[in-house]
This record gives C-alpha cells, structure tokens and sequence, in this order.
C-alpha cells in the first residue's frame, strides 16, 4: 500500500434507496480511473461490488463492499452499501469507516424512503453529505421540482454543484456552477444564476474570505479548495452533482467534485474515552496513539473471519500486538489486508483515514475500539421481525447453531435466541426479506437448509393488584419427610421505578435484604423476623421464584414487573430442606399470583411507514383494525408521506406483505420495540385459549 499523506484520502460510503445506481457508479469509478480493466455490471451478474452468490441472483447489493482508487492526486477508500431499508445495518456500520456520505439519488424517481434514512443517518454520524443525481439519462425527469423538493426536505444547503445540459437521450454534458464553460446550451437551469449564491455559501465557513469578497476579492481557485471540503465538514454546504452512471456522461466531472469537495480525515471531529473516563479529541497524526475501530465482519469461505478497521489516528502495523475493548490481554495482529471488493493483499501498515482489513483474530468484532481509546459504540437498530427455524435434516442442530453463530457476527442487525419456555430457536432481523436472504446463505455458504414457521409473540405476565397468600409444603411417605411454610405479599411493581423511593411509599421498612433483578423488574424483599424461615433456606426460595418467573403462571411466559415480600413462615427442625422451602416458594407464587388480577402484556412496536399520499388513508385504516394507533404524520418528500404508529407486535408480524398489497409494493416501512403494554380482555382470553399450558400438579 503506497503511502499517502492524510490530507489526501478521500473516505466515502455511496448510499441512499434501491436502483438509485451506486453500485454501477462504484464499478465505473474503478473502471474509468483504470484501477481493474474488466467490464461490470450489475445486470448480467459481473458487478465488482456485488460479488456474493446471493447479490448476483437478486442483483442488487446484500453487503456493503469496500474498493479504493486513486485519481487527481487523492487515494480513494470507497464503500458500496446496500439501498433496500432491510440490510441498513450494512450502511450504519460503513459510515463509521468514512468521513464522506455521497448520497445517490435516482433523477426520475426523485427522493424515496432509503434516501431520507441514509440522510439523517449520515447526519448523525457527523458526516460530510454530496447529493449525486444519477440516471440523468432518463426520459420524464422533472428536474427543478426534484430540486426543490430536495431542498425543501434536507434544507437550502443543498446547492447545485453542476447543471445538467439535457436531459433524457439529449443528456451530454455537466456545466459547472462555480465556473461556467462558454457552452451551456441546453442547461435545465442557468449554471451563473446559481454560481454567485454556493460561491457564498462557500466563503460563509471564513470570516476573512467573506469579508474580502464582498470588499471586491473574490476567492482564489486554491483557496477555494480548502473552503469547500470545509463546509461540506460543517454541514453548511451539500453539492448536489448530476451524472449518467450507464452512459458516463458527467463522470469524470463527478470524480472531480469528489476529489474537491469530499471530506479529509483532518477535517471530520471525533472524540473518544481514556482509561480514565476523560473525553479525548482523536488527531488525524500517524505519529499519535494508535485510535482504530472495527466496522464491518465478514466470514469469508477461504480467509475466514475479516474485520474491517479504520485508523483514526497511530499507525497499525502486522506483527504487532494491540489492545482491543472486550479482550482480557493484547491481540496479536499477523497480518493486515488491502480490500478491493472480492480481493486481498498483504500490507505492512496503515495510518489514519486508511481502511484494511484483519484477518482469523477471534477477539475482533463490529464495533470494537482498537488501541488506547474507547470509541463510542456504533449504534444499530433492533431487529423485530422473527422467524422460529429448525433445520430439516435431523442432526443438523449443531451445524445449524454454528452458522446461525457466523450470520450473528457478521450481521449486527440479525439475532439469534433459544427461547427458553418453547425451546424454539428464534432468528430476527429487519424484515422477511433480511431473513430470506439470510436463509439462502445458509444453504449455499453452510449447507444448511433449514424449516421456518412464525414464532410465538413474547409476551409476559403480571399483576395489577395487591395480594397475599402461603403455602405449605408437606409430605410424609416414610422415613424423613418434606416441610416448609411460606408466607407471602405480591405487589405490582411498575416499569423504571426508583425501586427505594416505591419502596419507602410501599411502607417496606427496610431493604437490606432485598434481591432485584433488573431485566424482569423482579424485586424480593426478605422481611421474616424471629427465624420463623431460618436464613439458610432463603437462597431456596429465591430459585423457587426466579424458577417460577421463567416458567409462568397463567400462560407459560415470563413473569415482570412484580415485587413478592417474604413476611412469615414455619419449618421442621427434620423434614425442612432447601428442596421443600423451593417448592412452597414456587406454589406460593403461583397461588398469589392468580388471585392478583393478573394479566398479560404485549410487545408494542413503533413503526415509520412510508406510502404514496394516495395510500395513507389506507394506512390508517389498516392500522385501526390492527388495534394501532397513529402518532404523527410528516412528508418524506415528492408524493411521499410518513406514517409513524404505534402498534402490537402480534398485529404486524407478517405486515411487508400486507404493506406491498395496499401500496402495489411501492411502500415501505422501519420498525422497532417500543414498550410493553396490558393487552385488552377479549385479545388475552384468545390467547389464553390458544396456550393451553398444562402445568405439572405439585404437592
């Protein structure tokens, strides 16, 4: 890898919605600069970025692929990520390892859903944005009301960087806008109208610039260069380019506002932790502290495990031993790898802005900080759509778990669970689609086909009132028998409660002997006075509880949400034992519990749906005979509306299909877990009818 000074590297991540043409943009980059001298195109499965079986049958991109080329002077380290909603967690991840969100845009489709989300997830990485209007080709194309609409949506920052001369079959040619050409014939909108306005919008990023400039000293074209990656670092300025990606007009004028205007490492401010808790700024110096993060895993079928760095500051060299969050000692690192989509090469080192990759290091994984800082975690959404999988040929179970385990390291939006009351091994992910790809990986990659069927919904139990009650376990068959009494009180105890302040108002006078499990919002006060119950048989009634928490009451679901308080009992000096006082725990509980109103609460999940204005009615509609309910209702652009709801997850587990019937497949939507909620009476006597659960009669 030759050298490159960190001024000179160009990070960048094309994004934004399906069949806006990034992948085809990235081939052409590769191929027009002369990086690979091969033809490619996504259509006929020759694609350089999308080189995985399932990417070129479905053609379109599954994972995001990183390549890197140099032109005017710049190193190129790009990555090409997905454009469906349902693999976002690859664009998420990609945008840690760059500094530049090039933002692809199909000219006649105008802005759709992925567009907005990339946006705004670009946004909050603190990513320099460009805005590329691709397929200028096209025929229709209502250009100044796609720019009015861009600008409407994502502010008047949006500046045109370049105007298209033609369009449709007459598209030959970009005119710029900061410096037009003599021939403008043909420019949709007047390239000198629009010059004068970026120009200002450029200087505003330098008092001193702005204020010779309106003294009557415009900028200089080297000045210029610095001001302009600058505003694009601030936000203040995102340059909207127009290019042909099937027909190359417009290309190397692209690769040219790329090189000028996308974001130098220097230039994007991060921040990390020390040993101490202190907040460190990171500096772009190869000579600083080695600061790396981990944004990407692949399981590749030769090399194995890749995890995919970024170097923000320091110098990673092979054959060194690093430090890595999450592992106990220092990791030792054999070799690095240059990436060029499907490809790799030996390196000796890496310095900041640089991308490579590691490769078999077990303690790597997506997210982890790398040296002496702690980077903040990288942030992705909760998948909600799952599936139940068994595989179909008997004996596949360990080999079905081992590949279930590689998806879940490379795929940060996928997991995987043993639901421990139905036994079934659960997959989520974003969508059916997500999980459909999924599944075809495991058959071609792991030979491993496998059954699916919906889930059951995790709901859980509770309580909605005060009640108190006991048990007492007695048993004599011969010999020593079984003994033990236990005297309870069950209170509801309400989600992200200051469990000390509730239990002062609760009239506990003491919570020295409490026992609180955080992720059922479980507490268990020990309030037994006198040695009715002695102290060694309370961990006993501990386990009888918790036992009874996994196991349920009324449905077979977990139990949350609840506080018990052991007041009182009796024992046997012979026939108590751990055994006895476990089991009068558990059928105390049980009792209590059905005499405490109980209840079951469901999943509620909050749901963004964007549809076409003609559908939102429907929509609503939908959502009302689904028992949801509409929050807000906000324009995602064009003819697009946003319908954010909150809804039962049960209500929604089979929706895209639903969502592609009401809209003609033109909808789509994102979707996670907002709270949990009582469900109402006639939902919970279906349900109870449904479980059936057969309880084991104790004694």
């Amino acid at each position: 890898m030759p050298k490159y000074q960190v001024e000179d590297i160009r990070n960048i991540v094309f994004c934004g919605h399906g069949s806006s043409g990034k992948t085809m943009l990235v081939d052409r980059m590769l191929t027009q600069t002369g990086t690979v001298t091969r033809l490619a195109n996504v259509d006929d499965g020759t694609s350089l970025c999308d080189f995985d079986e399932e990417e070129k049958v479905h053609k379109y991109s599954i994972e995001a692929s990183v390549v890197h080329f140099d032109h005017a002077g710049k190193r190129f380290n790009v990555i090409d990520a997905p454009g469906y909603p349902d693999f976002i967690g690859q664009t998420i991840g990609a945008m840690r390892g760059v500094d530049t969100a090039a933002i692809a845009i199909n000219a006649l489709a105008g802005i759709e859903v992925n567009t907005r989300r990339v946006f705004n997830e670009a946004k909050k990485a603190g990513l320099g944005r460009i805005i590329v209007l691709n397929r200028m080709d096209l025929d229709n194309i209502e250009f100044e009301k796609l720019i009015g609409s861009i600008q409407e949506l994502f502010g008047k920052a949006c500046v045109l960087f370049n105007v298209p001369l033609g369009q449709g079959p007459n598209f030959r040619g970009v005119a710029a806008t900061l410096k037009p050409p003599a021939d403008t014939a043909g420019a949709l909108v007047d390239p000198a109208e629009i010059g004068e306005s970026l120009l200002e919008t450029i200087i505003e990023v330098d008092e001193a610039a702005t204020e010779r400039y309106f003294e009557g000293t415009p900028p200089s074209e080297e000045e210029l260069a610095k001001l302009i990656p600058l505003a694009v670092a601030q936000g203040s300025l995102i340059p909207i380019l127009c290019v042909s990606g099937k027909t190359g007009t417009g290309f190397t004028e692209l690769l040219d506002a790329l090189a000028l205007c996308a974001v130098p490492p220097t230039l994007i401010k991060r921040t990390g932790t020390n040993a101490a808790g202190e907040t460190v700024e990171i500096a772009a110096d190869p000579a600083g502290p080695l600061v790396a993060q981990c944004f990407k895993t692949r399981i590749d079928p030769f090399v194995q495990k890749l995890n995919f760095v970024r170097v923000f500051s320091g110098t990673l060299k092979k054959d060194t031993t690093i430090a890595v969050s999450g592992a106990r000692k220092g990791v030792k690192i054999a070799a690095l790898l240059e990436v060029q989509a499907s490809e790799t090469a030996p390196v000796d080192e890496a310095g900041p802005g640089s991308i490579v990759a590691i490769a078999k290091v077990e303690e790597l994984h997506t997210g982890c900080s790398i040296g002496e800082l702690i980077l903040p975690p990288i942030s992705f959404p909760r998948p909600m759509v799952g599936l139940a999988v068994t595989p179909k040929a008997r004996g596949d179970e360990g080999k079905l778990s081992g590949a279930l385990a590689k998806i879940a390291e490379e795929d940060s939006t996928f997991l995987r669970e043993l639901d421990s009351q139905t036994k079934e091994m659960v997959i989520n992910g974003m969508s059916e689609l997500h999980l459909q790809i999924l599944r075809e990986r495991l058959k071609r990659r792991d030979k491993v086909e496998i059954d699916t069927r919906e889930p059951k919904i995790p709901y859980r139990e509770t309580i909605q009132i005060n009640a108190e009650g006991m048990y007492r376990h007695k048993k004599q068959s011969g010999g020593r028998g079984q003994f033990g009494e236990v005297h309870i009180r069950m209170l509801p105890l309400p989600k992200d409660t200051n469990v000390e302040e509730w239990a002062t108002k609760a009239r506990f006078p003491s919570l020295k002997q409490t026992h609180y499990d955080e992720e059922n919002n479980f507490l268990w006060i020990d309030s037994v006075v006198g040695g009715t119950i002695p102290g060694n048989f309370m961990p006993a009634i501990e386990k009888g509880f918790r036992e009874r928490l996994e196991r349920g009451v009324i449905a077979g679901y977990k139990v949350q949400n609840l506080c018990i308080e052991v007041h009182f009992g009796k024992h046997h000096p012979v026939d108590s034992s751990e055994q006895a006082f476990k089991t009068a725990a558990s059928m105390a509980f049980r009792n209590v519990f059905q005499t405490a109103k109980p209840s079951l609460l469901e999943p509620i999940v909050k749901m963004e749906i964007t549809v076409p204005m003609g559908n939102v009615g429907d929509i609503n509609s939908d959502m009302s005979g689904r028992r949801g309910r509409v929050l807000s209702m906000d324009s995602a652009g064009g003819d697009l509306q946003t319908v954010q709801v909150e809804v039962p997850l049960a209500e929604v587990t089979t929706y895209a299909r639903s969502l592609s019937s009401i809209t003609g497949g033109r909808g789509s939507y994102t979707i996670e877990l907002s709270h949990y909620d009582v469900v109402p009476g006639n939902v919970l006597q279906e349900i109870l009818a449904k479980s059936k659960v057969e309880e084991e009669e104790e004694e």
